[in-house]
């Protein structure tokens, strides 16, 4: 926030000078925090103009930053028709990037195959994530990671697990935190549950190694091994639904009160705590804590869907107040499969609801549902 203020007062006083670099600076910045996509996609549009062709390769990057904007633009929309329109301009910018490189920039190539594997153009996006890993030389874990969520959403669970093991081989221990939690992922969808739970050990006590590292002053090797405090209450969030699907309520308990200790705020841990009190059949108790996860952050979708699930299963709640929970999630995640079944669930119990709408809800589960990734591509 500093760099930009400092970046708009020099754009702002500026008499005739040329700022291009300033701008694309800015607009970068802009890309990175939802309040300021407006302003970023002014700045870079401004910065194309600077350039009028003058020097192709920043032209390509001022390209990539304002695709990068206009798809932060796109998620925000709630028109269906908007969106698709946003969405189709975002592809048209980013494409015209990649055709401007003169050497291929991994940068452009990773935002290309991200915005082509969230409109779930999944064949194109396996294309440039296969690129993408080429030109990185695989030095970069987020390629392997997102290679492997593309892969997933094709139901190619094998292939995405081999990718990751690949990665796990050419990786440093200290840097394989996310890929693990990726390979447990994948064996979870494969129904593996016991192997997700050694994986996720496994992840654990290499967190826990850090923890202690830094705990103690000692530098990792490189210095590049810093115990990663979200990606651990995380783990042991996705531990503790394992143990709730498996009906092992105590060792679930333990995974929750291991990441309370961590941060007693956390909207996922009240989410799965919720998960656990639902499988156990305490209702008002999962209630409670689906409306505690949504006070800690109102936008967590998981805890919308829950919420308005739970109201309806209960009772005693208008329809528009439970459909009022699901279209929140909805316009914070247009391809939640989850979110449309249960939708379309809502407008199958309402007589002044329409067949077809709950009809068109339960189809676009059902095709979001053959698309799903394990883990959300962003």
């Amino acid at each position: 926030i500093i760099a930009l203020n400092l970046l708009r007062n020099l754009l702002n006083s500026r008499d005739n000078l040329d700022c291009v670099l300033e701008l694309l600076l800015a607009s970068k910045i802009c890309g990175e925090n939802m309040i300021y996509i407006e302003e970023g996609t002014t700045w870079a549009r401004e910065a194309l103009v600077g350039l009028n062709g003058r020097c192709w390769q920043m032209v390509s990057k001022a390209n990539c930053l304002l695709g990068v904007l206009l798809s932060a633009q796109s998620r925000m929309v709630s028109s269906d028709s908007q969106r698709n329109l946003q969405q189709s301009k975002t592809i048209e910018v980013l494409e015209t990037a990649e055709k401007l490189m003169k050497e291929s920039d991994p940068y452009i190539v990773f935002h290309i195959c991200l915005e082509n594997a969230e409109q779930r153009k999944l064949d194109v996006a396996l294309h440039y994530a296969k690129q993408l890993l080429k030109l990185e030389a695989g030095s970069n874990v987020k390629g392997y990671v997102l290679l492997a969520r593309i892969l997933s959403a094709q139901k190619r669970f094998d292939d995405a697990e081999t990718v990751i093991n690949a990665a796990l081989n050419q990786t440093g221990k200290w840097d394989q935190g996310e890929l693990l939690r990726t390979k447990a992922k994948l064996q979870i969808a494969q129904g593996q549950l016991k192997n997700a739970v050694e994986t996720y050990t496994h992840l654990l006590a290499i967190l826990q190694v850090q923890h202690k590292s830094t705990g103690n002053g000692k530098k990792l090797l490189k210095t590049k091994g810093k115990w990663d405090r979200g990606l651990e209450m995380e783990t042991w969030h996705d531990l503790a639904n394992v143990y709730i699907s498996l009906s092992q309520w105590r060792d679930a308990e333990v995974c929750l009160s291991k990441s309370e200790a961590i941060s007693p705020f956390s909207a996922t841990r009240w989410y799965s705590t919720g998960i656990l009190n639902e499988a156990r059949g305490l209702h008002q108790e999962a209630l409670r804590s689906y409306k505690k996860a949504l006070d800690v952050n109102p936008t967590h979708v998981p805890s919308l869907i829950s919420t308005a699930c739970i109201l309806r299963q209960l009772g005693g709640q208008s329809m528009p107040i439970v459909r009022s929970f699901l279209m929140d999630a909805l316009r914070l995640d247009r391809t939640n499969p989850a979110a449309w079944y249960n939708l379309g669930l809502l407008y199958k119990a309402d007589v002044s609801a329409s067949a077809l709408e709950a009809a068109e809800c339960f189809e676009a589960a059902a095709v979001l549902e053959e698309s799903a990734p394990i883990e959300p591509f962003r």
